[in-house]
């Protein structure tokens, strides 16, 4: 089997590649910079190539001659500032359609898309379960959130893209730690738990999950999953006060102790969107109204989803960020 791993110098991407690699697959991961490997050992036997995902070109001659595509490098709204929410939306569906034609072009026969929880419908209070595949998010219920709202429509295409020339099945990882995480996406937060800021927490539930078990559930999907459908990949429902505990035990640190109302959460996003250079994780906390407890037994029952222990994958990420310099 050959894949090709969009973002294979990302975090998913790289542990997707890896996960790959250890099935026997012959991996190539598209980077838009020569010499790039991610978290990816220089001497991992991937095959390299440069492109760019909205060069035509470049992604089909990547895609040639491969039959799985893992797509994991999806269109990410970093200027939500300096583009208006159409914009954002027109770059986030012209690129997932440039991705589908160069695959469908080369003949691919089977894409992986890896999408996001947020894709997932959020429950009313008292719905009497867990959120699932059935829930879908709809367009402009949450309009100030540019993520939320390009990450659907990039969902929607890829869906629809589904045919018998060109497989599609859609993952959407909860919350993702683990070693690896070289842009520190969520590792951040466990960062600034060793360095002992962990003090305060908010009432909110999570899920969180590693992202090796993430992998091999993108590996399972292209050999399991069904066509044109979605897969939750989820590990622990926890809340934050519990995973912040369990982190800051780990890694020898006080467990937080000051609970703050989610009114603060208003003015932490303003200060976030004024002023990036403060270490504050605006992008998420503006849909912490929206999170939710996730039930991942379709990933478990069709895809073998298993889930470590998240202290497994807090000592293991703490371990990896210690090497890397970063505590």
């Amino acid at each position: 089997m050959k894949a090709l791993v969009t973002g294979a110098t990302g975090f998913i991407g790289g542990h997707i590649a890896q996960a790959a690699l250890a099935q026997g697959w012959q991996v190539r991961g598209l980077r838009r910079t020569a010499g790039r490997t991610g978290h990816l050992s220089p001497d991992s036997p991937m095959e390299w190539v440069e492109g760019d995902l909205n060069d035509a070109d470049s992604l089909q001659r990547a895609c040639s001659g491969v039959e799985v595509l893992f797509h994991a490098a999806a269109y990410y709204p970093r200027r939500e500032r300096t583009l208006s929410m159409a914009e954002h939306l027109q770059a986030a569906e012209a690129e997932m359609r440039g991705v589908l034609a160069a695959a469908k072009a080369a003949g691919v026969r089977q894409l992986v898309y890896t999408s996001t929880l947020s894709c997932i419908g959020n429950l009313p209070p008292g719905a009497g379960r867990l959120a699932d595949e059935r829930d879908v998010y709809q367009l402009g219920q949450f309009p100030e959130s540019v993520y939320y709202e390009t990450k659907i429509v990039m969902e929607r295409l890829a869906l629809a893209a589904n045919a018998p020339d060109l497989e599609v099945v859609v993952t959407n990882p909860t919350a993702v730690f683990g070693p690896g995480d070289l842009n520190h996406t969520l590792g951040m937060l466990l960062i600034l738990i060793a360095k002992g800021y962990a003090f305060l927490w908010l009432p909110a539930p999570v899920n969180v999950v590693d992202a090796r078990d993430v992998a091999t559930a993108h590996v399972q999907a292209a050999l399991k999953g069904r066509p044109g459908e979605r897969y939750i990949l989820g590990g622990h429902n926890t809340n934050l006060r519990e995973a912040i505990t369990l982190a800051a035990k780990e890694a020898g640190r006080k467990p937080p102790w000051l609970p703050l109302p989610l009114w603060v959460v208003k003015p932490i996003v303003w200060l976030g969107d004024r002023f990036p250079a403060i270490p504050l994780p605006a992008n998420h906390m503006r849909s912490i109204h929206l999170w939710q407890p996730y039930n991942t037994a379709k990933a478990k029952n069709e895809l073998g989803l298993q889930a470590r222990p998240f202290d497994e994958t807090v000592r293991d990420s703490l371990a990896w960020f210690v090497a890397q310099g970063d505590l």
